[in-house]
């Protein structure tokens, strides 16, 4: 089965994981089951420490603090997917609450 990247970009909050209302949280929590019934799997999943804590090398070994790009909304996290295909990866990206941010679903280069 092909896999999709499924990346979460939000507006970063000063307290992390902790300013996240619990009805957001529990959503996201519920979506691994309903992946799961959609015939679908989760390689992996993963949530990011706060861009301060990012560091960026640079062509010829310069390191800079923080991310790559600097915008409003960061990765707050990711996780890959196996699924049927794109349509149904971006089937699984809708199950995500969305409180100021996006979701994006990005197919794997296979190896």
């Amino acid at each position: 089965m092909p896999q999709y990247a499924i990346l979460i970009y939000e507006k970063e909050t000063p307290n992390g994981p902790a300013d996240i209302p619990p009805e957001v949280m529990e959503a996201n929590l519920a979506v691994g089951p309903k992946i799961e019934a959609m015939g679908a799997r989760v390689v992996h999943e993963q949530g990011l420490q706060p861009v301060a804590q990012a560091r960026t090398i640079h062509q010829g070994g310069a390191v800079t603090d923080g991310p790559f790009l600097e915008s409003k909304e960061v990765i707050a996290g990711f996780f890959v997917v196996e699924t049927t295909g794109l349509e149904q990866a971006v089937e699984i990206g809708k199950l995500l609450p969305i409180m100021d941010g996006a979701v994006e679903v990005r197919p794997l280069l296979e190896m």
